[in-house]
């Protein structure tokens, strides 16, 4: 069920591979067991146009949309987990960050849930 969306630099795929850097999210969030095995999900999106403060530094910033009810500690140890372990990969990139928001159980749909 959570999706980790990750933007990235284009450049940052020439550093580790996206299937590298998938995984590694992957695992990561696994490692945490707030997740049942194999609904994780991770996506990268790498951008050829951006500006990180008028600047062309590279970035990775991961959107994680995870469903409700984990902590707040929870979620801090996961974002915590996640950047350090991609901070080692990428000592060169200056910006590494996550942000989480949560689904709400209420209004999420998939197609296993309906009934027709």
């Amino acid at each position: 069920m959570p999706h980790f969306v990750i933007d990235c630099s284009e450049n940052i795929i020439n550093f580790k591979t996206p299937k590298e850097i998938i995984q590694k999210v992957y695992d990561t969030a696994e490692s945490t067991e707030l997740f049942d095995k194999g609904d994780i999900k991770v996506r990268i999106n790498p951008y050829k146009f951006y500006t990180i403060g008028n600047t062309s530094d590279d970035f990775i910033h991961i959107f994680a949309n995870i469903m409700e009810g984990r902590s707040t500690a929870q979620k801090s140890n996961l974002s915590k987990n996640i950047i350090e372990a991609l901070k080692p990969m990428f000592p060169e990139v200056p910006i590494i960050s996550i942000n989480i928001r949560d689904f709400e159980k209420a209004t999420y749909c998939n197609k296993s849930i309906l009934k027709v």
